[in-house]
This record gives C-alpha cells, sequence and structure tokens, in this order.
C-alpha cells in the first residue's frame, strides 16, 4: 500500500504567535521566501502524494488561493512586462498542478485528533500522512516518505522521531521505545512533556504521522479530556498502547526546523535564509556586516 493521501490541519489559533497570526495565518508566515506551507505540501508532493485534504477553519480558507492560479494577476504582470516574475509563478503553479486539494472544516479548534478525525471520510478508509505545518524537514528524502516506507513494510502506524539533548526532551512528548532495527522502534509508550528525570528516552514526536483506519476508529470513540480537547498523542497512548496495539516510531534523518513559537520560527527562518540558493551568500556577508 503507498500512501497518496496526506491531512494537514491548519484550524489552530496560533496562540503563540498573537497578534500576527490574528490577521495571517500561521501557514503564511514566510520561511526565507516562501511560506511554511509551501514546504509541507512540496514535501508531501515528493514523497509520492496526491490528495491534500486540509482541516480549516471556516473562517480562513485563504490556504486553497496558494495553490491556485491567478488569472487577473497573471494579466497584471503581463501589461507591465513583468515577465521573470510571470515566469516564476507560472512555474510554481506547474509544480503543484498534479496535488489535489480539499478540505474539511473544524469550526472550533478541540484539539489535533478532533481536526485529523474531520478528514475521516475525505480518507475512505486508506492509511494516510498527517503532517503538521509548523515542523518543517531539510532532508534529502523527504521526511513522509521516510514513515511511508516503514509503512510499506510494517502496515502499522508509523510516528516520526527526532534525537534531542536529553536537557530539552521535557519540552517534547518523548516515547519509551523498543528497538528493531536502525532508526525504527517499536513505540511502548508516549509522555507528554516529561519531567527530565522521567523522561523515556530522548527521542522526540514531531508533526509526522502514518495513520491507519484503526487510529480513526480510536478517534471517532476518543471523549474529550478535561480541557474539552481530543489529542491524537493521548488516543495513540492511552488507548491503542495500553490495548496492546502496535505502533512503530521512525527516527527521521535530516534537520527538524521547528516553527512551533516565535524564537525557534526565527531560528528557522534564518537557517533556510542563509542556505538560500539566490539570497544566501549576500545574506552571509551581511550579518558579517553587523556585528
Amino acid at each position: 500500500m503507498n500512501i497518496t493521501k496526506a491531512i494537514i490541519p491548519l484550524a489552530g489559533l496560533a496562540s503563540r504567535f498573537l497578534p500576527l497570526s490574528k490577521v495571517l495565518p500561521k501557514e503564511f508566515f514566510p520561511l526565507a521566501d516562501l511560506p511554511m506551507i509551501h514546504y509541507v505540501v512540496s514535501e508531501a508532493k515528493e514523497a509520492g502524494i496526491r490528495e491534500i485534504i486540509f482541516v480549516l477553519n471556516p473562517t480562513r480558507k485563504k490556504v486553497l488561493d496558494y495553490f491556485k492560479s491567478s488569472l487577473k494577476v497573471e494579466k497584471i504582470l503581463k501589461e507591465r512586462k513583468k515577465e521573470n516574475i510571470l515566469s516564476e509563478l507560472k512555474k510554481n503553479e506547474e509544480f503543484f498542478k498534479n496535488i489535489s486539494f480539499s478540505y474539511v472544516l473544524q469550526k472550533n479548534p478541540l484539539g489535533d485528533g478532533q481536526a485529523v478525525l474531520q478528514a475521516a471520510k475525505s480518507v475512505k478508509g486508506e492509511a494516510v500522512a498527517n503532517i503538521y505545518v509548523d515542523d518543517i524537514f531539510d532532508s534529502r528524502t523527504p521526511a513522509v516518505l521516510q514513515l511511508a516506507k516503514v509503512f510499506k513494510t510494517c502496515q502499522k502506524p508509523v510516528i516520526g522521531l527526532y534525537r534531542l539533548p536529553k536537557e530539552k526532551i521535557s519540552h517534547y512528548g518523548s516515547v519509551a521505545v523498543e528497538k528493531i532495527a536502525s532508526r525504527l522502534y517499536k513505540i511502548k509508550k508516549i509522555v507528554e512533556k516529561p519531567a527530565l528525570k522521567e523522561a523515556p528516552s530522548d527521542l522526540a514526536i514531531v508533526g509526522r504521522y502514518i495513520l491507519t483506519p484503526e487510529v480513526f476508529d480510536y478517534l471517532g470513540k476518543a471523549k474529550p479530556g478535561k480541557k474539552g480537547e481530543i489529542y491524537l498523542a493521548e488516543v495513540l497512548n492511552d488507548q491503542m498502547l495500553k490495548e496492546g496495539k502496535v505502533i512503530y516510531g521512525y527516527e527521521l534523518e535530516g534537520n527538524w526546523l521547528e516553527c512551533g513559537d516565535k524564537l525557534r520560527w526565527l531560528k528557522s527562518n534564518l537557517y533556510l535564509s542563509l542556505k538560500h540558493p539566490k539570497y544566501g551568500s549576500e545574506l552571509r556577508d551581511y550579518l558579517k556586516e553587523i556585528k
């Protein structure tokens, strides 16, 4: 079974980015000269994904416009003889033309598990990738494809993992594991933001998953927690793992660029800006000037 569909939840409040996120959805925050959403959809495409299902807030559907052609803009560029810019725009449209985009709505932000569940009907009983927009990967092999290769062999849910210095693990979800092969683990337990001494390992959960139809069954039965929300990690741990279901974890190759808060987003922006093939060299020179 190949993974050809991906869910991208975008209905959250992005409260850590207020007041900017009041007017600009987080998926459009720039990393170098492209928005975050561009990077994750590019990763999905390069991993063989052919259908993207966005989970959107009813008041914010602009993400669909990013991947559509704009005849009005193209006409203006032609009239003003902006051929270089028009060429770049056409190149972008051409790159994404073989992906179909659809969306479902999450009327209230009631947890990422509830968001993913909204896409259940669109998934139609298939295994699917689940991608979070504020986790970007700079890797030779797309992160989603790394997980999809594991799934092709094991046919079970797969969670993306990333090894961190032990002193940082308390800021993330961590996992207790049994090693199966190089970078491949069977997950025994998921612990959200453990105290340093209680961390089960130095492997953190990152925003990449392969979800099977069985996961959607469990999400459909899940009851909201104390905050009235349903979280994917809690359902995987408190229900599936406790009932003996098998879930794998794969330690992803590449650099994990986090964008979950302002500082980490700025660091990721700087990383990609300095690596940019067109602007990177001049930016590095500029940094030397302003030291």
